[in-house]
């Protein structure tokens, strides 16, 4: 992978060489490092960029920006909250390398305040609902056996949007009923199926792949009506298709709900934190323990709604 390829945005104006140059030096070191995601490297790159352009109207580049620059920046970026917290994360972790590399770098972000973020629950459905929108796709079809596997994967797994539907066909080992996932920053892990979810691919695989594939050999697990990768967009359409279809408001639905409804449903029924940080692929405990907060906020519906003095 070429992490330094620049993608000028359309319409954009031109980044300074100086200025371009770091941020080509700075993606590139950030990927040998770490092997971040491409998505993640080009996040970075759009940030510095977008910081650039604005410190060029103040007759200044990224090396030389001053606190006071940076804070002007940000105040005049009409942006919503979790974009602003991204993007200094971003500004700390540019600055920061340099000040690791070049003894006597002064990094400007050291005193600039961390925005507050707004607290954001994972959107969790109901066990019932689950079983409902499982139920849902008609397995008397092609599209719907492939429909009900990845519902079925993805709740028995937990895997994420982009995993499932990147899922290669040779990451399945259906004798051992596991899969061999890619998540973030290019890590793998093994992930237990399930047998309701390995009935449902193997009857996919049976019946319904081999019509999707049309004679081709295509890699992916899942594919499309043209025997094309499944694409994030598509899924998350499939989904709210079927819960629609079974009452469930379309508010209600996220492209990974099923995702934060089996880490939630695991914690209910007692599952280990840090088995489920390994399942979910998280590589910081703090990141799975926001389910602990789902997990109490239900409790405290049930409680209020059944109670008598609730």
């Amino acid at each position: 992978m070429k992490a330094s390829t620049r993608k000028e945005s359309v319409g954009a104006a031109p980044v300074a060489e100086v200025d371009a140059q770091e941020i080509d030096a700075f993606v590139e070191r950030v990927w040998s490092e770490d092997g971040l995601a491409q998505r993640t490297l080009e996040a970075y790159r759009q940030d510095l960029e977008t910081l650039a352009r604005w410190l060029a109207g103040r007759g200044r580049h990224l090396r030389n920006a001053r606190r006071e620059d940076l804070s002007a920046f940000h105040g005049s970026q009409p942006v919503a909250v979790r974009s602003m917290a991204r993007r200094q994360s971003t500004f700390r972790r540019y600055y920061a390398s340099l000040a690791r590399n070049e003894p006597g770098f002064d990094d400007p972000t050291l005193l600039i305040e961390r925005p507050k973020m707004p607290r954001s629950l994972p959107k969790a459905l109901a066990e019932r609902e689950i079983e409902g929108l499982l139920d849902a796709p008609d397995v008397g079809t092609t599209l719907g056996l492939r429909d009900r596997a990845m519902l079925e994967l993805m709740y028995a797994s937990g895997l994420r949007v982009s995993e499932l539907v990147e899922l290669p066909l040779a990451a399945l080992n259906t004798r051992q009923g596991v899969l061999r996932v890619t998540g973030k920053g290019g890590k793998d892990r093994l992930v237990p199926v399930g047998e309701v979810a390995l009935e449902r691919i193997q009857a996919y695989l049976a019946q319904a792949r081999p019509v999707l594939a049309k004679g081709r050999q295509p890699l992916a697990l899942f594919l499309s009506k043209r025997g094309e990768a499944m694409t994030r967009q598509m899924f998350w359409t499939l989904v709210k298709r079927h819960a629609v279809s079974v009452g469930i408001h379309a508010k209600r639905i996220s492209p990974h709900v099923l995702r934060h409804s089996f880490a939630t449903h695991l914690l209910n029924h007692g599952a280990d934190l840090r088995a489920l940080q390994m399942l979910l692929g998280h590589s910081a405990l703090s990141t799975t323990q926001i389910y602990t907060l789902v997990a109490k906020e239900g409790l405290k519906r049930l409680h209020a709604q059944h109670h008598p003095r609730g």
